[in-house]
């Protein structure tokens, strides 16, 4: 299968309630997110990442548009195209009252899974709560509760996992485990699309990226190509103390940081570091030390959502 998300024109408006008027939250969304990968889906609060999965998952209507699973449209086969789809939501909403084991099994049953064919076992194992297995929910620690919303969103063996900020507010061994457990998921052809603000986990772990603001679709591109397609980089020197700047190439900025480093950010298309270091050297500026930074996710995203 090419892709294991097909979107088309999706439009969702939640209606006035009270003082509060209507809401356009997606405004004709069209999007493919293609089968195997690992997609990142981006964008500042209020932006529609939430409504765009909620509706992908089943739980919200669409107002207008169309939405198909892994091969399976929504309003045509909504059984099928839920059960394609697996997601670990943000909040961490279990009963407190059930141990893992338990979650899982009934988890299972909700899906219409056969005992026969569940792996409660070895879900427990893949995110390390096989000794917490019988413990209640509500003696779990926050992390261990995150590793139970994995687990539960796998009980069905969905074809695409959706994780939806899955490391807010985790440790960095927890979050070390998650992605290890994700990639290995993702090695045997599970599609996986994550939504995150820790954009340098976005800018590692996906091969692509799209970046929704205001319920619109800013930019979908592969990862690499985005990043390279900013053109700036910086150059950071250490002068030894000395502030004296000769003319620079047009388009270079030089800017004096805190500790005393000069960083002078200029684009690469129309100027090379060489000639940013021959003018400095030829106006007798000693360069203690150099660095090159690139432009990140961060910067890109930024960008594309000001305003």
């Amino acid at each position: 299968m090419t892709n294991a998300i097909e979107i088309a024109g999706l439009r969702k408006t939640y209606a006035a309630q009270g003082r509060a008027p209507a809401k356009e939250a997606l405004k004709g969304i069209d999007l493919d997110i293609p089968a195997g990968g690992i997609f990142g889906l981006l964008g500042p609060n209020g932006a529609g990442k939430s409504t765009l999965i909620n509706i992908m998952a089943g739980l919200v209507n669409k107002s207008a548009g169309k939405v198909t699973i892994w091969g399976f449209d929504q309003d045509v086969n909504p059984r099928q195209s839920r059960a394609a789809i697996g997601v670990m939501p943000q909040e961490l909403n279990m009963d407190p009252f059930f141990t893992p084991r338990a979650s899982l099994e009934v988890q299972a049953g909700l899906y219409g899974v056969p005992k026969s064919e569940r792996w409660t076992d070895e879900l427990l194992a893949l995110v390390g709560l096989t000794d917490q297995a019988n413990a209640y929910a509500r003696n779990l620690s926050g992390g261990m509760r995150r590793r139970l919303l994995l687990a539960k969103a796998l009980v069905h063996r969905p074809q695409i996992l959706v994780l939806d900020e899955p490391t807010a507010g985790v440790d960095i061994t927890l979050r070390e485990m998650l992605w290890t457990n994700v990639r290995k998921l993702n090695e045997q052809g599970m599609t996986i699309i994550l939504t995150t603000h820790y954009l340098e986990e976005a800018e590692q772990m996906c091969d692509e990226i799209a970046i929704i603001n205001h319920g619109e679709l800013v930019i979908r591109q592969n990862t690499r190509d985005l990043l390279a397609g900013k053109d700036g980089k910086t150059l950071v020197l250490d002068t030894g103390g000395s502030r004296d700047l000769p003319t620079l190439p047009e388009g270079a900025k030089p800017e004096w940081r805190a500790d005393g480093r000069l960083a002078i950010s200029y684009p690469p298309s129309r100027i090379r570091a060489d000639q940013l270091l021959d003018a400095l050297r030829g106006a007798g500026v000693p360069i203690l030390d150099v660095a090159s930074e690139q432009p990140d996710l961060e910067d890109v995203f930024v960008e594309m959502t000001r305003g």
